[in-house]
């Protein structure tokens, strides 16, 4: 966007920036602490599962075995080094995902405006700001156009103050809000010397909201590692009572405790959280903070600004109306002499330096019709804002012979409720604006005052005004958005569409789209007036909400969330704010987005495309459906390694001891990166966006859920035992029936991390599906296994004996048999649906 600016405004030079830059530096509060590699460890080292592994370390020390010591010392290195990896990968996508979230300001340097972040703005230099704009820093006016500011963050005061570069007061602070106009300030105080740097802690050290599924997620693990600790007690009271041997049942009580304590979980949902950020940035999609991604899933409702939104917010100017010889003109014949007054009037009424795109093509065809061209000559000395319910706006400029234009534009309905014109007069122009209305227009009504002396009223709907016309824009729907709208109905997600247009145009645009249920409508001023439950039953009957403004659109917001929706909202205003700030998911525009919009929001679509929406969404249920799964895989296979560790201790059995240490950790190193980046990695299953979203209030696991994985984990524990019987009755060595167990329940949990692919799709339909990083895994893990099984220190480190064919064959079915009777069950589900 080009600026009118002063010549004489240069801003800093290099030079004098780097002198600034060293003396005052830069406009940040105090820097939020960042993990260094080295803190990053020490809390990796602070991990349950690894202060267990020391335990069992000293342990072995203690009782002079240094070669399981040895190797529990590497399993910490691996633990370490896998969760360390994961950590890195999440802090850099976060980091990344910061990096975006920072607003730009503009600044003037060396004569040129330039678009910086914010942090780099320096003292001394000269900032822009315009309507919609947050103000970054403190500072001094030098130059401004029908400026006003919004300073409630500092004064609490709600009414915007219009200020100048001669105001008595002509200072401006970082963290209000530019309401109308422009202004160059010239900075004086940055970061935490600001104002609101001094008022009180910086946003940054708020803590962000634990999200439900990291609540309940949290809860598991406490809850299994309390199971872990009594189970630990217990084992080790019952094999010091029957051995009367410490250590060794200090051992076995460890074992057991590792076992059970589910630390891959909250590994995975932090991995699935941040890279799911990460990916979705790459596609355009900005996410403010990383468990947004688990709420998109949910979406039921999507709540649509229409324009810049559904339509492409290209405002052209398609008819004018002439009240004054009763006729409507289309773009052909904007030339027209008796055109000349309502044109010019309806350039007046808007803003100086435009920012509407309405308004920058009122000022282009102002330009291209007029034979002289007034606008150096007259000046803003007086201006309305746009207010009212509903809205309009007054401008009123002078020149040095001190002649006026007084110029109001605004919703048709509120230029005719202040007009001179009589109510039959009224009825036709009524007619007119309805009639353009169901072609999609966008209708403002134009109309011109005057006024002698400067005691100008308090409100401008008091000014003696007259009716001169409408001028009628057309802002076509997006291509392709009846494709987008399809996959949002799809995908079982209401729409409504709440604006500030009138309901004629608003219902156009809507059918165009492909949106449905149009035939109901309510407006802004009818919602305010209803009591809570009135809302309530309002935002769940209509779709269309028209002339709608701040309150009344944070009131449906509030509506819809009580009936238990969970709702995306999109906008790109000033007035969009309070809506999307309250909504689950606040959306804005990254293109056409004010600041405002953006920084309540919690997501940005870089392009201002609203299929990127229904991508994010898509990515929301593909998470969560592959957070279940690695959960759900955890579950399952941990079911059969406690087991396997404590019945054949408690029942007596002949080799009490089947797992030490040393293979609990080996199986904990092949579950730990299968549950957090192969299931992180996995594709969306098909028909996902054809499903209803899921309830919020959903646990991540319900009892039916849970209940198969239980059923999943104790026939594959049976399967295991089964091996360990077989073994015994043969006659073979612990050795032999440790060899045997060992790969029984890796057969296992290959094939378990192969069936829970999907719940619902047969196994051959999952292998279509690409997935590398679980072919990996996959080969990696049976590589390790048949070096133990036949390379001899590793054999013989692991106290295992090596297999024939046949003998992995028996282990490859009992393990088969344990698993893929769960492909059963999903052909019945599918069958029955």
């Amino acid at each position: 966007m080009a600026y009118n600016i002063p010549e004489h405004l240069k801003g800093l030079n290099q030079d004098e920036l780097t002198r600034s830059r060293k003396r005052f530096g830069y406009n940040q509060m105090d820097a939020t602490h960042k993990s260094s590699w080295l803190e990053m460890l020490v809390d990796i080292l602070k991990e349950p599962m690894l202060i267990l592994l020391f335990a069992i370390s000293i342990i072995y020390i203690l009782v002079g075995d240094y070669g399981e010591a040895s190797f529990m010392l590497v399993a910490i290195v691996l633990v370490s080094a896998i969760s360390f990896y994961q950590d890195n990968r999440s802090k850099k996508a976060l980091e990344e995902l910061e990096k975006l979230n920072e607003p730009l300001s503009t600044v003037i340097r060396n004569g040129q405006v330039l678009k910086i972040p914010t942090h780099e703005v320096a003292i001394g230099d000269l900032c822009l700001t315009e309507e919609g704009k947050i103000i970054n820093a403190d500072g001094k006016i030098v130059h401004s156009n029908d400026f006003s500011v919004n300073e409630s963050s500092l004064t609490g005061e709600s009414l915007s103050v219009f200020k100048n570069a001669e105001s008595e007061d002509n200072q401006v602070y970082s963290g209000t809000i530019t309401v109308s106009g422009l202004a160059v300030f010239e900075v004086e105080k940055i970061g935490k010397d600001t104002r609101i740097g001094k008022i009180g802690e910086s946003i940054s050290t708020i803590k962000a909201e634990a999200s439900p599924l990291q609540l309940q997620i949290t809860s598991f693990v406490r809850t299994m590692a309390i199971a872990g600790i009594i189970v630990f007690l217990l084992v080790c009271s019952f094999n010091y009572y029957q051995s009367r041997d410490l250590l060794a049942s200090l051992l076995n009580g460890l074992t057991l405790a590792m076992s059970i304590l589910p630390e891959e979980i909250p590994v995975a949902f932090t991995t699935f959280m941040a890279l799911g950020s990460w990916k979705l940035m790459q596609q355009g999609i900005i996410i403010k903070r990383s468990s947004i991604v688990e709420t998109l899933g949910s979406t039921t409702v999507i709540c649509s600004d229409k324009t810049g939104t559904i339509t492409e917010n290209t405002m052209q100017l398609k008819h004018l109306y002439d009240y004054q010889n009763d006729k409507t003109y289309d773009s052909n014949t904007f030339n027209t002499p008796t055109l000349h007054n309502l044109l010019s009037y309806a350039m007046w009424s808007s803003e100086p330096i435009p920012f509407d795109p309405m308004e920058k093509t009122l000022h282009q065809v102002y330009q291209q019709t007029q034979t002289k061209d007034l606008r150096k000559a007259y000046t803003l000395f007086h201006e309305y804002p746009l207010e009212g319910k509903p809205p309009m706006m007054t401008h009123l400029f002078e020149n040095e012979a001190k002649e006026r234009i007084i110029a109001a534009k605004g919703a048709p309905e509120a230029i005719l409720q202040v007009s001179n014109l009589n109510e039959l007069e009224k009825k036709k122009v009524r007619a007119i604006i309805a009639e353009l209305g169901k072609q999609g227009y966008r209708i403002l009504g134009v109309a011109k005052s005057s006024f002698q002396g400067n005691d100008f009223p308090k409100k401008q709907q008091d000014f003696n005004f007259d009716f001169l016309g409408l001028v009628v824009f057309y802002d076509p729907p997006k291509a392709g958005i009846n494709a987008v709208f399809q996959q949002i109905y799809d995908a079982g997600i209401k729409v409504k569409v709440i604006t500030g247009d009138n309901v004629d145009t608003t219902r156009s645009i809507a059918t165009q789209a492909g949106i449905r249920h149009t035939d109901k409508s309510i407006e802004g001023k009818d919602i305010i007036r209803y009591s809570d439950s009135d809302i309530e039953q309002v935002a769940e009957d209509h779709v269309l909400f028209t002339r709608m403004f701040p309150e009344a659109k944070l009131a449906v917001v509030n509506a819809l969330k009580r009936k238990g929706e969970v709702v995306a909202m999109l906008g790109d205003g000033v007035n969009d704010g309070p809506a999307l700030k309250a909504a689950h998911i606040g959306v804005a525009m990254g293109n056409k987005g004010t600041e405002i919009a953006k920084a309540a929001a919690s997501l940005v679509l870089t392009n201002d495309d609203l299929s990127k929406l229904i991508t994010g969404i898509a990515a929301g249920r593909r998470i969560y459906s592959n957070i279940k799964k690695a959960i759900q895989y955890i579950i399952s296979i941990h079911i059969p390694i406690i087991l396997t560790v404590s019945l054949p201790l408690f029942l007596g059995w002949v080799f009490p001891q089947i797992f030490t240490p040393v293979h609990v950790i080996f199986l904990e190193l092949v579950m730990g990166p299968t549950c957090s980046i192969v299931y992180e990695n996995e594709p969306m299953e098909k028909n996902t966006m054809k499903a209803a979203p899921r309830r919020m209030s959903d646990t991540f696991l319900n009892w039916k859920e849970l209940a198969i994985s239980v059923v999943q984990g104790i026939i594959i524990t049976i399967g295991v035992l089964f091996a360990y019987q077989i073994t015994v009755q043969t006659g073979s060595s612990e050795e032999k029936t440790r060899a045997m167990v060992f790969t029984t329940l890796i057969f296992a949990n290959i094939l378990l991390s192969l069936v829970n692919r999907s719940f619902y799709y047969s196994i051959f339909e999952t292998l279509k599906n690409k997935n590398r990083l679980l072919t990996g895994v996959i080969i990696v893990t049976l590589i390790i296994l048949f070096a133990i099984l036949f390379f001899k220190p590793f054999s013989t480190f692991f106290a295992v004996s090596s297999l024939d064919i046949s003998e992995l064959g028996i282990a490859l079915g009992i393990a088969s048999v344990s698993v893929l009777w769960f492909e059963i069950y999903k052909l019945i589900k599918r069958k029955r649906t």
